[in-house]
């Protein structure tokens, strides 16, 4: 049995601590800080850090990495296509990896950066999506376009709708903040919304999301909805767009919310 956990980094990272009970041996996800990771194994004694999973490489997901690396021995995989601190295993779209008895499938969702990549538990419904599919968001443009970002999501809801959605930021409030901006008369964002903030006041965690949600509150996902069409069009005026468009003003649009 797998127990997923996250550790909190910096201002509002998350660190997913994937964890085999039996076993006592565990996993992280993108530590970009090495010190919350290091207090949990020196919390829980006879614990195995035996492999560290990357998305991408920005300093907040692989700060963490070396120093992890030096004390455990972890393996470490991460994406192909982009420069992974000690980095074992270099992963590439469509290819299967093990880790504590599970495998995972990589798949390659360009956008945020260019190399960045999921990985996806199929039995188990888990989505480790990195900074690329966030609860009610997405990531922002910094390496990719618009185009490679809209076809990276929609690899990711095209999976089924109990997958489990684990990202690594703190942004849902403030995403669904835009979303409800973008379908001001859209009951389930409202709903979640208020949820969320809920959470949020209390210092609960927001995340995992799943997927069947993010179709129906993520503006991200829902480009080619009329409402979200409707609202881009009176916001930077008529025309006919298409889906990627769409996504691309909503992306422009976030970035100045």
């Amino acid at each position: 049995m797998i127990k997923i956990d996250a550790l909190p980094a910096f201002t509002d990272n998350y660190i997913w601590l994937l964890q085999d009970l039996d076993k006592r041996r565990c996993a992280v996800i993108d530590p970009g800080d090495a010190a919350p990771v290091e207090a949990w194994l020196a919390a829980n004694s006879g614990w195995l850090l035996s492999d560290i999973l990357i998305t991408h490489h920005h300093f907040d997901h692989v700060g963490g990495i070396e120093r992890l690396k030096a004390a455990t021995g972890a393996r470490v995989l991460g994406p192909a296509n982009e420069k992974i601190p000690g980095r074992d295993v270099a992963l590439n779209d469509g290819d299967k990896i093990e880790v504590l008895g599970y495998h995972f499938d990589i798949i390659e969702v360009a956008g945020h950066t260019l190399g960045h990549i999921a990985y996806i538990q199929p039995e188990q419904h888990w989505l480790f999506s990195g900074d690329t599919l966030f609860a009610g968001g997405c990531g922002r443009l910094f390496e990719g376009t618009a185009e490679q970002m809209y076809a990276s999501l929609s690899r990711l809801v095209a999976l089924p709708e109990q997958t489990q959605v684990f990202c690594t930021h703190e942004y849902t409030l403030s995403n669904l903040r835009f979303a409800a901006a973008v379908e001001p008369e859209n009951p389930e964002i409202s709903q979640r919304l208020e949820q969320v903030r809920q959470w949020r006041e209390t210092g609960q965690i927001s995340l995992p999301s799943c997927m069947a949600l993010e179709r129906t509150t993520n503006p991200f996902l829902r480009s080619a909805q009329p409402a979200v069409i409707a609202s881009i069009a009176e916001r930077d005026g008529p025309g006919n767009r298409s889906p990627v468009q769409v996504f691309a003003a909503l992306r422009t649009w976030k970035d100045h919310f």
